[in-house]
């Protein structure tokens, strides 16, 4: 029999059990209705492990997040037989929480965002791929102030972060200027976070800061769109490489299913036109494993700044 007739047969006998006996009503309700609210909760339970939950540090503007999302989601869809819900969030530790709380089966992380998360999952959450060009990755330091041209002249000025959370537009430009000596708080004139690389350049634009600092892939994006002007906007300096994003999943996902997402981002070709939109919005070359080891040194980058205690 199959499941929609036991089902169907299930509702008949919870409804007919009113119409019974007063025995054989009161033995038979009592199994067709266990039975119909079994299947219903197995149903619930079924269409849940088909769905695939995703979601990504909103680093740029949640419509942005959805477009470059959008196509590498119907891949994964067919690599993986799952339909596959993107959900944006407001903010980094939404997706750090939901992954602990298993309201997220993967996750597009930054470096520090994934440190965070391995720690609120203790260890569990695992980084499965990362694009090659994460394992060399810089943050850009821009302004319209013709008189900022190093490090050093930032001392005075107003400056802008992204999001207290972001690898690349707060924790390792933080790193690398205080390793050159400066401390945010103390030598810069005010502090400001953004909340997204886009909005770090419009913040500099706009003047509402003397300078800024995001990660160089979101920048390079803006200047190709034409959406910043490098003669009035420049980068004055770049940071040296760190790991930074990478694709995480939770830790009790199913091995079976982990291994096909991998797979499938490791096979994404930029050189197969069926998969050349995907890489281009990922801005990749090419997937790469990775692991948790990576990211060690963005752990002691946050110790260091004291973001982590």
């Amino acid at each position: 029999m199959s499941f929609l007739s036991l089902r169907r047969t299930a509702l008949k006998g919870a409804w007919s059990c009113a119409w019974s006996s007063p025995l054989s009503r009161a033995f038979s309700c009592v199994l067709s209705t266990t039975l119909a609210t079994g299947l219903s909760l197995s149903a619930a339970s079924a269409s849940a492990a088909d769905i695939l939950r995703v979601s990504a540090i909103p680093d740029e503007a949640p419509t942005e997040l959805q477009r470059k999302f959008a196509p590498l989601g119907k891949y994964l869809e067919a690599e993986t037989g799952m339909k596959v819900q993107f959900t944006p969030v407001s903010d980094y530790a939404s997706v750090v929480e939901s992954l602990a709380t298993r309201k997220l089966d993967l996750a597009w992380l930054g470096g520090f965002t994934y440190v965070q998360a391995k720690l609120r999952t203790q260890g569990t959450a695992i980084p499965i791929v990362q694009r090659e060009e994460d394992a060399r990755f810089t943050s850009k330091f821009i302004t319209a102030d013709p008189a900022i041209k190093s490090l050093g002249d930032l001392k005075g000025k107003t400056f802008a972060f992204g999001a207290p959370s972001s690898t690349s537009g707060s924790l390792m430009p933080r790193f690398f200027l205080q390793q050159a000596g400066l401390n945010p708080e103390k030598d810069f004139r005010n502090v400001a976070f953004s909340g997204a690389h886009d909005a770090t350049v419009a913040f500099v634009a706009a003047g509402k800061a003397d300078a800024g600092v995001l990660n160089a892939s979101v920048w390079d994006k803006l200047v190709e769109a034409k959406k910043v002007d490098p003669d009035k906007v420049r980068v004055f300096a770049t940071t040296p490489t760190y790991f930074d994003y990478n694709w995480t999943v939770r830790g009790d996902l199913d091995p079976a299913l982990v291994k096909k997402l991998t797979e499938a981002f490791l096979k994404l070709d930029p050189k197969n036109p069926e998969h050349a939109e995907i890489m281009a919005l990922q801005r990749a070359g090419k997937f790469i494993p990775t692991r948790k080891e990576n990211y060690d040194g963005i752990e002691k980058a946050a110790h260091a700044a004291g973001l982590l205690k």
